[in-house]
């Protein structure tokens, strides 16, 4: 088993009246079973209203489900005696940092999340000078949060999940409210996260931009899971993607466009580099031909 396990999992929204009788029930997961390895960088994509951030809040039990089971490193996510172990070792981080920052000084907010665990002083201070380090912003310890921008408020807010030590951060759309050099920051972030503390990282997003570099990205809609595959092989499949109303890189889309003109080219491109080493060579095939024709040579064409 991973580090984090969903069996057929399901969650309703459940909408009552004022009675306390049933009005609706939304289905938000639809039997989904995952098995996530610890170390991975997994990216889940999926348009508004697809079940990712749902799926999110299942991972640290702030949702149970309605039927199945989430196990986080083997322990039952519905068990009520699992639960502070659960939280500690799944760190989430939403999309409004606003929400999650408390302290009034950048290193007080990254210290409260150990304090609250009851770790000694000491240790927390080495966390705080470790976790802050880690997402490049010792330098603005003694800053207050509401003098940051979005990408340095959603960076302190990693650092606070981080400073708690979990084997997996969950983040829900981090970078929707950023900007695109916010947006950066904060992937770069969790990246380096993910190689150098070995962190498990699930980052659910709609920016395709932001998956290329996972192990594995799962794409999710109307409550399932619908692909789940390798970067590569998930943007090979464009016409797919558009069909659950996502798009793809663009580096990708040119490449599949310059592929339906004709030009040969492998499915998945994902970088420009890797566009220009497939097409750079056909064109110095084209011009070598037409010199060669230019030179009385009968090489064809």
């Amino acid at each position: 088993m991973g580090i984090i396990k969903a069996s057929k999992l399901i969650f309703d929204y459940i909408r009552r009246d004022e009675e306390d009788n049933i009005e609706e029930i939304k289905r938000a997961i639809d039997d989904v079973s995952l098995d996530i390895e610890a170390g991975q960088f997994i990216a889940i994509l999926g348009h508004n209203g697809s079940g990712k951030s749902t799926f999110a809040k299942q991972l640290n039990a702030i949702l149970l489900p309605t039927e199945g089971t989430v196990w986080i490193q083997g322990l039952d996510t519905s068990k009520e005696e699992n639960l502070w172990e659960v939280r500690k070792r799944t760190g989430m981080v939403f999309q409004n940092p606003d929400n999650q920052i408390i302290g009034n000084i950048v290193e007080e907010d990254v210290g409260f999340g150990p304090e609250n665990m009851g770790v000694p002083t000491e240790e927390i201070w080495r966390r705080v000078d470790e976790s802050l380090t880690a997402v490049g912003m010792a330098p603005y310890r003694l800053k207050s949060p509401n003098r940051l921008s979005g990408g340095q408020k959603q960076r302190v807010a990693i650092a606070g999940v981080m400073a708690m030590r979990p084997q997996c951060i969950v983040l829900d759309e981090p970078t929707a409210m950023l900007d695109p050099n916010g947006r950066k920051e904060v992937v770069k972030t969790v990246h380096e996260l993910n190689k150098k503390e070995g962190i498990t990282v699930l980052l659910i997003t709609h920016y395709m931009e932001e998956v290329t570099d996972a192990d594995r990205v799962i794409v999710m809609d109307e409550g399932k899971v619908v692909m789940d595959g390798t970067p590569k092989e998930i943007f090979s499949r464009v016409e797919e993607l558009k069909s659950y109303r996502l798009d793809v890189p663009q580096v990708t889309e040119l490449a599949y466009e310059l592929k339906k003109e004709g030009i040969d080219l492998p499915d998945g491109i994902l970088t420009l580099n890797e566009l220009m080493e497939n097409l750079i060579p056909k064109f110095d095939g084209h011009l070598s031909n037409k010199e060669a024709l230019e030179n009385g040579g009968d090489h064809g064409h």
